[in-house]
């Protein structure tokens, strides 16, 4: 994580007022799966991410969860980030790292119904 360290990684994740709040809510639901399917052969946890998705949108998620998720999935979400997507090889390097921050910070927040979610979209997507 050379270029890309647990400063800004930090700055991403650090909680947001509501109004943000709901804003990277929107812009997730919005561009999530056409993101996801993109990235899927890029990030080998990709299950992991699908069901952090799922529990991100789960109104029984701790809100302070929800925020740390949305700000990682609204990062992974934008085409022009820290390293645009588009860059091969390096594109996702950097969500990759936000993802792997965030997911490990509440992965016991990530319920067998969240991962039975997305197991069903990767079995529904096949």
């Amino acid at each position: 994580m050379s270029a890309f360290d647990d400063v800004k990684i930090g700055e991403i994740l650090e909680p947001v007022g509501p109004e943000e709040e709901s804003h990277r809510e929107e812009r997730v639901r919005r561009r999530f799966w056409h993101t996801a399917r993109r990235a899927a052969r890029h990030i080998p946890f990709m299950d992991e991410v699908v069901a952090a998705y799922f529990c991100a949108l789960d109104e029984r998620t701790p809100p302070r969860v929800r925020g740390v998720l949305l700000a990682a999935l609204a990062y992974f979400v934008l085409p022009l980030d820290w390293i645009p997507d588009f860059v091969i090889g390096f594109g996702f390097t950097d969500d990759l790292a936000v993802l792997t921050a965030a997911i490990t910070a509440i992965r016991s927040h990530i319920t067998p119904a969240h991962r039975q979610a997305a197991k069903s979209f990767f079995e529904d997507s096949n």
